[in-house]
Order: C-alpha cells, then sequence, then structure tokens
C-alpha cells in the first residue's frame, strides 16, 4: 500500500514538474492556434494545480496582457513567432534601413496610424505580430501606393486578387486602399497560405511571387531530392521574392533593438489610434473632414479608400477618425444646418455633351468637372459615361443610389484636332482611346506571366 502512494506522489510530482514546460513548447510554437490546447488536454493529477498555469486564450481574445505593454512596438517584440533568417542579403538590408533614418522616421510616422489595428488583429487570429511589419517592405505604410502592375494599397493587392478577397473596386472607392478592409484580406489570405505551406518563409514568399509558383519551387526541388525550406528555394525564386524574407528579417532586427542600429523609434501609445463612425448619407470629403476638425490629408490618410469628391453613403460605409475627432464629427454634424453633399451625377447620353458645355450647364468649370472625374485633358467622354457635376437646385438633393454607385463608369477618348490632311481630322498626340469600365480600371491591364506576384507588382 505505502509503495502505491509512493509511485502515485512520484507521477504526480514528475507531471506537475513537465505541464509548465509542455505549456511553454506550445505558447513558442510558430503559427499554432491559441485555442489547440484545451485545458481537458492537460494531465490530471491532485499534484498539478491547473489554475496556477498560464494556459493561451482562444485565438479570437485579445490576450489582456497585450495591453499591458507600454507601447504597440513592445507587442509586436513579445508576438515574435516567425523562425529568423542569419545571412548576407539580410545584413545588406540591415544597412540599407540603418543608414536611412530619415526613411525610417517617415515610415514609422506613417505607421503609428494603423499598426495598433494590424497587430490587434494578428493577435486575435493567433499570428505572428512581425507580420505587422510587412507594409515596410509592401508600402512603406502608405495606403496611396500603386505599383507599376496597379497593385494598390498598403498591402498591395492587384485588381484580381483585391476582388478574390471581396475588396470592392468602383467608380468612387477602392477597398484595396482601405485600412479595414485590406488589412482583413491581408491577412486572411496569409492565413491561407500558411496553411496551404505550414510554413510562414514560404507563405511570404508565396504572398509575394504567387502560391503556384513556390508550389513548383517544392516540386522542382522535390524531385532534385534537395531541401524545400525558403532558403534552399530561394535560388529558384526572382531576385524580388529571394530578398521579400530578407527584408522583413532586417525590419524585425531593427524594431527588436533599434538603438543597436542608432535608431529612434517614436513612441506608439499601445490605445486604438481611430475608431470607425457610421455614414448613411452622402457627404463631402471636404465637409466631413471639416466637421472632424481634421485636414483634408489627415482624413484621407484614414479613409484612402474614397476616391471621388463624395462619399456615397449606405448602411455599410464607415469612416476612420481619431477618437477625440469622432466625438467633434457628431457635435459639430448635429449643429450643421447646410447640405452634406454638393454633387450628384449624371450620364452622358450623346458625344456631343463637351466637357466645356457640361461645365456652363452645371454652374462650374471644365477643370472642375475633369478634377472630379480624373478626366485627363485634351479627351471627350463617351456616351454612356457616369460622371460627377455639382448639384444645381434642390431636386438634386437626393443621395447618389447604391446601383449607379456600383455600375458608374467614365470612359474618354483622345480629344480630336482639326488639321489641314485629307482626312480632315486627327488624333491628339498619342491616338489612344482609354478602356471603359469602372473608373479604377481606365488604365490598360498590365498583363500578368507566369513570374509576376499574383496579388502585386515588381
Amino acid at each position: 500500500m505505502q509503495a502505491r502512494i509512493s509511485r502515485s506522489a512520484a507521477l504526480a510530482t514528475l507531471l506537475a514538474l513537465m505541464a509548465p514546460a509542455m505549456v511553454q513548447a506550445h505558447d513558442e510554437a510558430p503559427g499554432l492556434p491559441a485555442s489547440s490546447m484545451p485545458l481537458s488536454a492537460l494531465p490530471k493529477s491532485p499534484a498539478l494545480d491547473v489554475s496556477s498555469l498560464k494556459i493561451n486564450k482562444p485565438a479570437k481574445a485579445v490576450d489582456e496582457d497585450a495591453f499591458r505593454e507600454k507601447d504597440v512596438w513592445g507587442r509586436i517584440r513579445s508576438g515574435y513567432a516567425i523562425p529568423d533568417i542569419n545571412n548576407e542579403l539580410v545584413a545588406k538590408h540591415v544597412n540599407w534601413y540603418a543608414t536611412r533614418p530619415d526613411y525610417i522616421s517617415r515610415t514609422t510616422a506613417r505607421a503609428s496610424r494603423y499598426l495598433f489595428h494590424v497587430v490587434t488583429e494578428l493577435e486575435k487570429r493567433g499570428m505572428p505580430t512581425e507580420l505587422a511589419l510587412l507594409p515596410f517592405i509592401e508600402s512603406a505604410f502608405n495606403p496611396q501606393a500603386l505599383s507599376s502592375a496597379n497593385a494598390a494599397g498598403m498591402w498591395q493587392f492587384v485588381p484580381g486578387t483585391g476582388r478574390d478577397f471581396n475588396l470592392k473596386q468602383d467608380a468612387f472607392k477602392d477597398e484595396r486602399r482601405g485600412i479595414l478592409a485590406s488589412t482583413d484580406a491581408a491577412l486572411t489570405y496569409l492565413q491561407r497560405l500558411y496553411d496551404m505551406f505550414g510554413d510562414w518563409q514560404l507563405a511570404l514568399a508565396a504572398y509575394n511571387w504567387g502560391e503556384g509558383s513556390v508550389q513548383k519551387a517544392i516540386k522542382r526541388n522535390q524531385a532534385a531530392g534537395k531541401p524545400t525550406d525558403f532558403e534552399s528555394l530561394a535560388e529558384l525564386m526572382p531576385a524580388e521574392t529571394r530578398n521579400y524574407v530578407p527584408k522583413l528579417q532586417a525590419v524585425k532586427n531593427i524594431i527588436a533593438n533599434p538603438a543597436q542600429y542608432g535608431l529612434n523609434l517614436p513612441a506608439i501609445d499601445n490605445t486604438p489610434y481611430f475608431t470607425a463612425v457610421d455614414k448613411t448619407s452622402d457627404i463631402d470629403l471636404t465637409i466631413a473632414a471639416h466637421l472632424a476638425e481634421l485636414s483634408v490629408d489627415e482624413f484621407k490618410a484614414l479613409n484612402p479608400q474614397f476616391k471621388r469628391p463624395v462619399i456615397t453613403g449606405d448602411e455599410q460605409t464607415k469612416i476612420l477618425l481619431p477618437k477625440e475627432n469622432a466625438d467633434k464629427f457628431h457635435l459639430n454634424l448635429a449643429q450643421w444646418g447646410k447640405e452634406l453633399s454638393t454633387w450628384t451625377t449624371h450620364k452622358i447620353t450623346t458625344a456631343r455633351e463637351s466637357i466645356g458645355v457640361l461645365a456652363s450647364r452645371f454652374h462650374t468649370t471644365p477643370e472642375v468637372i475633369r478634377q472630379a472625374n480624373n478626366i485627363p485633358q485634351k479627351s471627350l467622354l463617351k456616351a454612356g459615361s457616369t460622371i460627377l457635376v455639382p448639384k444645381i437646385s434642390t431636386s438634386a438633393s437626393v443621395d447618389i443610389s447604391p446601383e449607379v454607385e456600383r455600375n458608374a463608369t467614365v470612359a474618354f477618348e483622345a480629344e480630336r484636332e482639326r488639321t489641314t490632311g485629307k482626312s480632315g481630322y486627327k488624333l491628339a498626340k498619342g491616338g489612344k482611346t482609354a478602356k471603359s469600365g469602372p473608373v479604377a480600371l481606365v488604365k490598360a491591364r498590365v498583363p500578368r506571366d507566369a513570374h509576376k506576384p499574383r496579388h502585386r507588382g515588381n
């Protein structure tokens, strides 16, 4: 009987000693969902006090410990979970960033608006927090960034992949630039890639190069009996992708210890920078900024998805404002006794409706119409185009309908100039006609080849 009691006590002691190590291993496993080790999976023993152990919370609940950090940089550092790499490319990029303090200062100043939100979303999903630094590489945290392959926004989505992740792109907005929508889409895409490859470095390579390209590279190395980790596949990658993960590693190193590289990071309070305000009626962008007591540039920095001088209203439309400015917005809105929107739409029914004639009809100037609709100089609107024009009567005070918003297109062609040639007319310089379609897609499409990233361009 005594022997059985001794063996039981010894087993209980052993389990009690092992439990913290088991939990620590779970905490440190990169990419492992926080909810994958329920309490019921822990060994049961009279000597094991489960309540004293640190157990990860479900991924949907942000750990309260995150809010004990003094700033957002601390939260990012504490959540690093992607294995480090250390090679010549990393050293090269660390040196590049470290010798450009002005660039780091500008980029981190822009990042200060968005990082709290991005880190919070990563923690909710149980994803590595260094992914919050990826916009350093993609766009330098500029939501207005546009690549040569028409990849747009902080996370750099091309139009097709943006639509794959439900990022709306129409004549009035481009959610590839929207802070909330594009961050949600980017993290969803990154998690999908991690689930596909089981490796964050390969997931990042696929985010840049395309999952099909990474899969082909893996199969090629497998056929040759070679390893399939990122560094082993790097020689098969284009230069941009080969440098992509080392660039992120370089930024990780600098954020981990900026003083080591002679750099200072701006303090970013560990509190939300902005809050979302519902908006259900049309409002001019300049009026919204005025009511919030923000400059137009600051308003656009938080709401870069809106492409026109009027923000169309529906139950899903939100604008982002710093919290104190949101309070001012509501107060000023309640006292605003004027029209919130000074714009409406007009459909071009005939090519004879020149911009000059339209300007006269709507009591404005040709330049105002061109700027509001992104119409180049020396170009004519095609029949069927829907453009913004100033409201000229109270009968035009009805909001722009969702149907018009979804289907509005602007198409134009080069202005014809009279000549003395036999034809009598010639096309203006270039002689090109813009493709019809949503304003955001007026530019000719950039062909996608097998070496172009699926979601962004070089």
